[in-house]
């Protein structure tokens, strides 16, 4: 894998919380409005410059995006975000639940993307792919990182290790309880040989982001097209990625909520249920999967573990094991009718961030009819995935804690 250091443009020390916000796809424009409330120096008047118009402003007008890069070029006006007067890689740590996961901010390179050897494990769409597209070109920067996995490599750890060890340059806990530290990597023999070791690397995986990905690569493609000088070591050839050891990264469950039955009754549900799957009540409260090929139904009141048969099991298709295929193909569109995550009304998902509580109070209150819980998949499906060329069904993975975006960007000229 090519990376390359980059000159971070970021905030003050004394700023950064204050400017770091969530990334722009968990919210909504109401919810970044009153997030950034009081707040000038908050990210979201980039990332999601709706919020600077009256409410209602739909976010893909050009004058919105216009809106993305006036602020930005304010910001570095003002000195909310300076960049470093050398390239540099850095370390950006988060703590959740007692947890911390390590990663490296590297310009990763375009054409290991567009090549395929930055794999992906989800579809895009182009209306997402297009709206990030423009950001990029209007504002010239990656203002907000992508989210990769890598092979385990015991030396890059060892770097960290040592760097780590000393005074972070930015220590501080978000809103939500998630610790977020940073370190500068300025040494020249350490940026020598994290450079050397990525390069030993096959692949790198994209865990979340993959609309940032798509459109930060390809709009360093459309720039080196358009470029009649250009030679290949311009900084567009390269986006912003923040890379994690695959070992230090949990995958959360990612649960479905379904609104109606599909005309059957709780009992004839339950009845054809138990064509292809084991059913056991479990009393009135949701329960945590026991694992793979396991699930936790809830519906009227009650819950169910619901166990797979082997007949439905192929362990030997990367695709056919997933949980989420099990229940899309012989739950959800063979008993309840729904045929597309994606465009489907009917279905509503829920990352296990929120918990089982979450999925019990919708069903409880009426709102939805049916709740699955399923246990999460790994980073080895995901990765068996990927190197397959295969792509998981929609809503199958979700990843936390999430990457501040505002710590540091990258300019691409």
């Amino acid at each position: 894998m090519k990376v390359k250091p980059f000159k971070g443009v970021r905030p003050p020390k004394e700023w950064v919380k204050e400017v770091a916000s969530r990334p722009y796809d968990v919210l909504n424009s109401e919810e970044a409005r009153s997030e950034a409330e009081g707040n000038e120096k908050s990210l979201y008047h980039i990332i999601k410059p709706e919020i600077d118009f009256p409410v209602g402003k739909d976010e893909h007008d050009a004058d919105v995006y216009e809106k993305a890069a006036e602020n930005f070029r304010l910001f570095r006006q003002k000195g909310w975000l300076v960049q470093d007067d050398r390239e540099m890689y850095y370390v950006y740590a988060q703590t959740m639940n007692g947890k911390t996961q390590y990663g490296i901010v590297v310009g990763a390179y375009v054409d290991d993307y567009m090549t395929g050897k930055i794999k992906k494990h989800e579809l895009t769409r182009r209306d997402k792919e297009e709206d990030r597209m423009k950001h990029v070109r209007i504002t010239n920067a990656n203002l907000e990182p992508v989210f990769f996995a890598y092979p385990d490599r015991p030396e890059l750890d060892e770097i960290v290790r040592r760097i780590t060890s000393g005074a972070p340059e930015y220590d501080f806990v978000s809103e939500d309880g998630v610790g977020h530290h940073f370190w500068l990597v300025s040494d020249q023999k350490d940026i020598d040989a994290i450079t050397r070791i990525f390069d030993s690397i096959p692949a790198m995986y994209i865990a979340d982001g993959h609309h940032r990905s798509a459109a930060a690569a390809l709009v360093g493609a459309e720039k080196a097209r358009n470029n009649p000088n250009h030679k290949g070591d311009e900084e567009y050839n390269y986006f912003m990625a923040v890379c994690f050891p695959q070992s230090q990264l949990t995958i959360i469950d990612y649960n479905r909520l379904v609104k109606d039955l599909n005309g059957l009754t709780p009992e004839e549900f339950l009845q054809k249920l138990g064509k292809n799957f084991i059913v056991e009540p479990t009393g009135t409260e949701i329960q945590k999967p026991r694992g793979l090929h396991n699930f936790s139904i809830y519906l009227d009141g009650k819950s169910f573990s619901v166990t797979a048969r082997p007949s439905i099991i192929n362990d030997d298709d990367p695709i056919e094991q997933l949980d989420v295929t099990l229940t899309s193909r012989y739950i959800l569109d063979e008993i309840l009718g729904i045929k597309d995550l994606r465009s489907d009304k009917r279905i509503d998902f829920v990352g296990g961030i929120r918990g089982l509580g979450e999925l019990k109070k919708r069903v409880d209150s009426g709102e939805m009819a049916l709740a699955i819980a399923l246990y999460p998949v790994s980073m080895k499906q995901l990765m068996d995935i990927a190197d397959s060329g295969n792509i998981m069904p929609p809503k199958t993975t979700w990843f936390e804690p999430k990457l501040r975006s505002g710590i540091v960007i990258h300019i691409l000229d």
